[in-house]
């Protein structure tokens, strides 16, 4: 088999299982609905691209303390109550957070890797995991940052879900420039200027799209914009210059917040893809609680499928 790697942005696929899916309870009431969702994206996924490794990346810090002391804003509207001393914890519906734990027994049972890093977002997991894999990389994922990972030249991709897992998009560089006018190695800077309001990514005020696209291809990137900002003689307009000097404090700390981490110190091995549950006995316990024959069986069924072609 081929060797690739695919990356899975594991919390962007359970909350959309969540609010996708119909309530679905296991006897005891539970509702499920996130954990077969996930498991029938893992099943779909893993037939489509037939993998040779499988990592759901984790949240170990959804939120990380080093990017909320660059800029306090930055996911602020999504914490549900601050509590000094006391780490932020993230707004989930009470049916879903319960169903967490399912998830991490159902993938332990499986063998599938599960990786978070502490101080560290699931996008850094997944940054790290693709730079330097040494085999094509696809990241599934419905959060646009991770386009600033796109690289033809070391095959990393993205399996964007944004119109649903069934019919999502590849991103190649490509795609990136048609979609933006911006090379994926810019989109960092464009998503710094353009902000991101599901981020508390405020940007630079009075810059969309339109316009951090034109920037950025004609200065090349953010210090180039900066650069045409503080030159008298360039020809950056009146009004762009005076709204980037305005947003100095800003840009002088979201890059560092929006580039995505590619150096924690991750374990590289470990990671293929099972060919058969880890877990037999564990796992049919979990069938039985939590009513999970039918995505179980279609998962098993499908790493029987790769281990046989």
């Amino acid at each position: 088999m081929t060797e690739r790697l695919l990356l899975l942005d594991t919390a962007s696929l359970y909350f959309r299982a969540y609010f996708g899916s119909p309530e679905i309870l296991a006897p005891d009431g539970t509702n499920v609905n996130a954990v077969r969702g996930l498991l029938g994206y893992i099943a779909q996924l893993a037939e489509q691209y037939r993998p040779s490794h499988l990592v759901c990346c984790w949240d170990d810090d959804w939120r990380p303390q080093w990017r909320v002391d660059l800029l306090p804003t930055y996911k602020a509207h999504r914490v549900v109550a601050e509590v000094a001393g006391a780490p932020d914890v993230e707004e989930v519906p009470d049916p879903l957070e319960a169903q967490v734990p399912v998830i991490r027994e159902v993938l332990a049972a499986f063998g599938i890797a599960v990786v978070g890093a502490p101080g560290y977002e699931a996008d850094d997991v997944i940054g790290t995991l693709a730079t330097n894999a040494g085999m094509p990389v696809d990241i599934v994922t419905g959060d646009r940052d991770l386009f600033q990972l796109v690289h033809d030249a070391q095959g990393v991709r993205v399996l964007y879900v944004g119109r649903g897992v069934g019919r999502h998009e590849r991103v190649d560089e490509a795609w990136v420039v048609a979609k933006y006018g911006v090379r994926a190695d810019q989109y960092a800077d464009f998503a710094t200027l353009r902000g991101d309001a599901s981020d508390g990514l405020p940007g630079v005020k009075g810059v969309g799209d339109k316009t951090a696209a034109v920037l950025l291809q004609k200065y090349g990137d953010l210090a180039g914009v900066l650069a045409a900002v503080d030159d008298p003689a360039s020809d950056l307009g009146p009004g762009p210059r005076a709204k980037i000097r305005e947003a100095a404090g800003y840009l002088a700390v979201a890059p560092r917040v929006v580039a995505v981490a590619r150096d924690i110190d991750l374990p590289r091995t470990g990671l293929e893809l099972p060919r058969s549950p880890a877990d037999p006995d564990t796992l049919a316990g979990l069938v039985e609680r939590w009513s999970l024959s039918s995505p179980v069986e279609r998962l098993t069924g499908v790493l029987a499928s790769l281990s046989a072609g």
